[in-house]
């Protein structure tokens, strides 16, 4: 078994009964024609399914336009490569030299293509009930941002026409310090604004939901 479909394994906390499955899951179009498109199309409608499925369960009285613009923010290219960062799944990837040469480790096409990929190869293996658990394990803070809040727009999003209101400067987020193991990290980060004194913190799996939740501090220290 190749060294990194181990890596992969251990990161995902799952072991494939195929291997076949995970190699060919990490393995970029540009390096053979054999190739991870056909995981990529799957997973893609696996995980359609799978977030609209919990989405419905969670979001009971939500209309299906609401629903559709939160599957929307959980399965799009950004938020699919901020999982594969927090696997460090790029340097697992079997790339051509022309991908490599270019950065294609860290491209957000590549790196969202992967995690469908792979989650395409997890449906294979060991079927939907398993997709499921690793999803929700990777998308359980996001999905509880969501739970929490109470409008249809997010804390960074409401903080900023705030200040846009005010006529004040944007604030500025900076990770302060990022902890734990590759594929487990907890990020830190500072919420910077000039109405408060002192910067406001939030802590997240990602960077993404870290900075959500300096947001809403900030937003419960202004009263808002």
């Amino acid at each position: 078994m190749p060294d990194r479909v181990k890596k992969l394994e251990k990161r995902l906390d799952y072991q494939f009964k195929d291997s076949e499955l995970a190699v060919l899951a990490l393995t970029h179009r540009s390096a053979e024609k054999h190739n991870n498109e056909r995981l990529e199309f799957l997973g893609d409608s696996v995980l359609g399914f799978i977030v609209a499925d919990e989405l419905l369960q969670r979001f009971p009285e939500a209309s299906e336009g609401d629903l559709s613009r939160r599957r929307a923010a959980l399965v799009n290219q950004d938020f699919l490569s901020q999982i594969a960062h927090q696997l460090n799944l790029g340097d697992l990837l079997h790339l051509g030299l022309g991908e490599l040469k270019s950065g294609g480790r860290q491209r957000a096409s590549i790196l969202a293509d992967a995690v469908e990929a792979v989650l395409g190869a997890i449906y294979l293996d060991a079927g939907l009930a398993q997709c499921r658990k690793l999803l929700l394990s990777l998308y359980g803070d996001e999905l509880s941002v969501m739970l929490a809040a109470q409008t249809s727009k997010d804390s960074k999003t409401r903080l900023q026409e705030f200040l846009q209101s005010k006529a004040l400067r944007l604030p500025k987020y900076k990770v302060e310090a990022i902890d734990g193991e590759e594929h487990s990290q907890n990020f830190r980060v500072s919420c910077y604004i000039s109405l408060l004194p002192e910067p406001t913190e939030g802590v997240g799996t990602n960077r993404r939901i870290a900075e959500q939740n300096a947001a809403a501090n900030a937003l419960k220290s202004l009263g808002i």
